[in-house]
């Protein structure tokens, strides 16, 4: 059990990822029964964006701010001031993540999405770098972590597209 919950914690992105899959198959089920596509498209990016850019980033925030040590030791680095810095970045991205699940304005929920994008591509390369300049195979550089900071982005982008085409469709011409 031990080993299990420890897993879940050191692999936080697929964690939340599978755990805001859960509503999301409601929506998507009750979206089927009940209401138009809209409100599912809609529905599945709000859930998406809570989990995987807000409670993703404020689990980010605690680590990288009360327990950047452990953050540190765990990504193969030296503690550094960077730690506050990154944690700090997590907290602003928190915000705005969590607020989407009751904003649906369409403008700020791109925002959301394409700031953490360009973070985690960014994030990306850097373990890229790391892995081939400095050998860094470490679990939060070349495990989980790095392959939900480029396809996480991927996914979010998807469905920002897919919400942008039904809310046109929803527009008079």
């Amino acid at each position: 059990m031990v080993e299990f919950i420890s897993f879940i914690l050191s692999n936080f992105t697929l964690s939340l990822f599978v755990l805001g899959l859960i509503p999301i198959i409601f929506v998507v089920w009750r979206g089927s029964l009940l209401k138009p596509t809209y409100y599912s498209s809609e529905r599945i990016l709000a859930y998406f964006i809570f989990f995987n850019i807000g409670l993703n980033n404020l689990y980010n925030f605690v680590m990288h701010v009360f327990y950047g040590d452990m953050a540190a030791k765990f990504i193969g680095w030296e503690q550094s001031p960077f730690q506050l810095e990154v944690g700090f970045a997590s907290l602003g991205f928190a915000v705005v993540g969590l607020m989407c699940i009751s904003v649906k304005n369409l403008g700020f929920r791109t925002a959301t999405v394409l700031c953490p994008t360009f973070f985690l591509w960014g994030a990306a390369g850097g373990h890229i770098y790391q892995m081939i300049t400095k050998d860094n195979f470490s679990p939060g550089n070349a495990g989980i972590i790095f392959w939900t900071d480029i396809f996480l982005p991927i996914i979010g982008l998807v469905l920002l597209t897919i919400q942008w085409r039904y809310s046109k469709s929803r527009t008079p011409s």
